[in-house]
């Protein structure tokens, strides 16, 4: 069973709000069927759908005015429509996906999962269906509520389910010396040891991988992962062909984190 992250940035337009790639995700669904692979879970991100709403009503810091309340529901709502435009692109390609939201099965303590009822995803799965989850807020039983990050729902969901990989799609190649958006210079790292993510972890990107921001987060997700022996890959799922590449085990420009 393979767990597939696909961020936000890749399926929707991050500079008008409520706009999703459309093109991208008929891609991507193609490349999923054409995989052949049907053990599998999607979890995707918000994008221009759950940020700006999550970010103007501060959802991740929790629950402080009643206004949250209408703005929590919203972004909730903003991340269903998202995940019915991917769930409809599946269906379009024969691929059985059922949209599971996180909100009505995990709960969180202070940001991080703490409740989590896996029997309908298990059952799911053994039924043959695809689920398809995303970030969503979601209860919290120290703020309130907050944001849960697709990135460590699909971590955690690698490792309670036993998944064989665990698939990033981003939008750049992988992890990079530095940011390969800001320095031409910057160098993609094909493998990353699990010294070397604990090093990056510990100190925020402050080594000679000068990870930040999402990546950062990702790598810091993934370190339990690894240590499990799941091995985890990251890579641009916006380049035609690497998803259905990365499914099927083939070779892929990108970054394996393994122990």
């Amino acid at each position: 069973m393979i767990v597939l992250k696909l961020g936000g940035s890749v399926i929707t337009d991050k500079e008008r709000p409520m706009t999703a790639d459309r093109i991208a995700i008929r891609r991507l669904a193609e490349e999923v069927a054409l995989s052949g692979v049907r053990e599998l879970i999607i979890v995707h991100g918000g994008g221009s759908f759950g940020h700006p709403l999550a970010e103007r009503f501060k959802i991740a810091e929790g629950f402080k005015e009643e206004p949250q309340l209408l703005g929590f529901s919203k972004t909730h709502r903003a991340m269903m429509e998202l995940n019915r435009l991917i769930v409809n692109a599946l269906l379009g390609q024969g691929i059985p996906a059922l949209s599971l939201p996180p909100s009505s099965f995990i709960i969180t303590h202070d940001g991080r999962i703490k409740a989590l009822n896996l029997e309908v995803l298990r059952s799911s799965l053994e039924r043959g269906f695809v689920p398809v989850l995303y970030g969503d807020a979601v209860l919290d039983a120290v703020r309130g509520f907050t944001i849960l990050s697709g990135d460590q729902l699909s971590a955690r969901l690698a490792l309670e389910l036993g998944a064989s990989r665990l698939i990033f799609g981003v939008d750049v190649d992988g992890v990079y010396t530095s940011n390969p958006k800001l320095d031409l210079e910057a160098r993609l790292l094909e493998v990353l040891r699990l010294e070397e993510m604990e090093d990056v972890a510990r100190v925020g990107g402050a080594t000679s991988t000068d990870v930040t921001g999402g990546m950062l987060g990702k790598i810091r997700e993934a370190l339990p992962v690894v240590e499990a022996g799941i091995p985890v890959v990251i890579l641009n799922a916006g380049r035609p062909h690497n998803i259905f590449k990365a499914l099927r085990g083939e070779r892929v420009i990108g970054t394996v984190l393994c122990r």
